[in-house]
């Protein structure tokens, strides 16, 4: 277990609430602990969109509470009741995720009732608020999330780990089980990348320069992601058809290996490029110039299930789904190659990404 920047936040968030509520000699402080508990987001842009939510939770939890009290008293099943007006409300408003905190705000304001309820309960109220606003303030204060780096690590090292698989995959030295395992490990990858991906295109520019180009770069991870989950596809389709590949005539496994080793090669350099770890590449010297063109690799397997259309084995079909990944990939990769190019161009200063040392996962 990894103790994270949102654990971190959190705990701040917390000590800060009870910090604030002790300094302002409120009642029950441990409310607003348990306020910033709930509202602690892994995004500046998600804890500002949380705040707003809660905040119209809060009134309407407190609100419910309090018409309910002076109303009907402070029974249990009063209790119970007020809480199914609220989560009915809540959900009305399609701001679920604030249930929890509504219904902790609705309780502590109706667990007690006397002459200064209304103070008592504004009391309760402004307690439970500031734990909230404890949270937003540590959001946007301690410990800024860095998901560009993040985003841009989890695909490079996925990307690398992927490309260590293709290579042994197209020489035969993988072991069929331990692929098949590492395989399910890539689908997990691949949604993380997903998630951080969501996270990074969250968080806003404050700047129009920035806003645009942000947007660029978001152009750009979308098509490294794109890239990858074809280089994911060659894979699972090595792995499929492995044996029917193995006897296909050498000439044409070696075909198979020289031209994604190249296309992989490729892809690497384009990543490298990315961070400018490589310098940039003009037209007239292309990364990829070693590789076949789309029409001479399909003029290569096409001939090869022309050869097998009548023979009882099929290996040769098996080729068309390995050849359309292929292709697939390319496309992808020359498309990538196209919008880096495009971004450092028109945003040189704008587009470093620091790498970090450690891993993310």
């Amino acid at each position: 277990m990894k103790l994270g920047a949102r654990v971190l936040k959190t705990g701040i968030a917390i000590v800060l609430a009870l910090y604030l509520a002790e300094l302002l000699a409120l009642p029950s402080p441990i409310f607003a602990g348990i306020a910033a508990a709930f509202v602690v987001q892994p995004t500046i842009y998600r804890s500002f969109v949380s705040i707003l939510e809660h905040i119209q939770a809060n009134i309407i939890g407190a609100g419910i509470a309090i018409i309910f009290v002076l109303l009907f008293g402070n029974h249990v099943v009063v209790i119970g009741f007020a809480a199914v007006i609220a989560i009915t409300i809540i959900l009305k408003l399609k701001i679920e995720t604030t249930i929890g905190l509504a219904l902790v705000t609705l309780i502590a304001i109706m667990e007690v009732q006397h002459d200064d309820f209304v103070i008592f309960a504004l009391l309760r109220f402004a307690t439970i608020m500031l734990g909230v606003l404890s949270s937003f303030a540590v959001n946007l204060i301690f410990l800024p999330p860095k998901y560009e780096t993040k985003l841009f690590y989890k695909i490079s090292t996925t990307t690398d780990d992927m490309i260590k698989w293709i290579r042994l995959s197209t020489r035969h030295a993988t072991e069929h089980q331990l692929l098949k395992k590492d395989i399910e490990k890539f689908k997990e990858r691949l949604i993380k990348i997903d998630q951080v991906y969501l996270m990074y295109k969250e968080e806003r520019g404050y700047f129009k320069r920035n806003s645009v180009s942000k947007t660029r770069k978001l152009v750009v991870y979308r098509q490294m992601i794109s890239a990858v989950r074809r280089s994911f596809e060659i894979l699972k389709r090595l792995h499929r058809f492995e044996n029917e590949l193995h006897q296909v005539p050498e000439a044409l496994q070696m075909l198979v290996q020289e031209q994604l080793d190249c296309l992989m090669s490729y892809h690497e350099q384009l990543l490298l490029r990315f961070v400018r770890k490589i310098k940039s590449t003009n037209e007239d010297d292309q990364i990829n110039h070693t590789c076949l063109d789309h029409k001479e690799v399909t003029d290569i397997f096409m001939k090869e299930v022309n050869k097998t259309r009548d023979e009882e084995e099929n290996n040769g079909y098996h080729l068309l789904h390995v050849l359309s990944a292929m292709l697939e990939y390319e496309e992808h990769l020359v498309h990538l190659d196209t919008l880096i190019a495009s971004l450092q161009s028109y945003h040189e200063e704008d587009n470093h990404v620091s790498l970090p040392e450690r891993d993310f996962e």
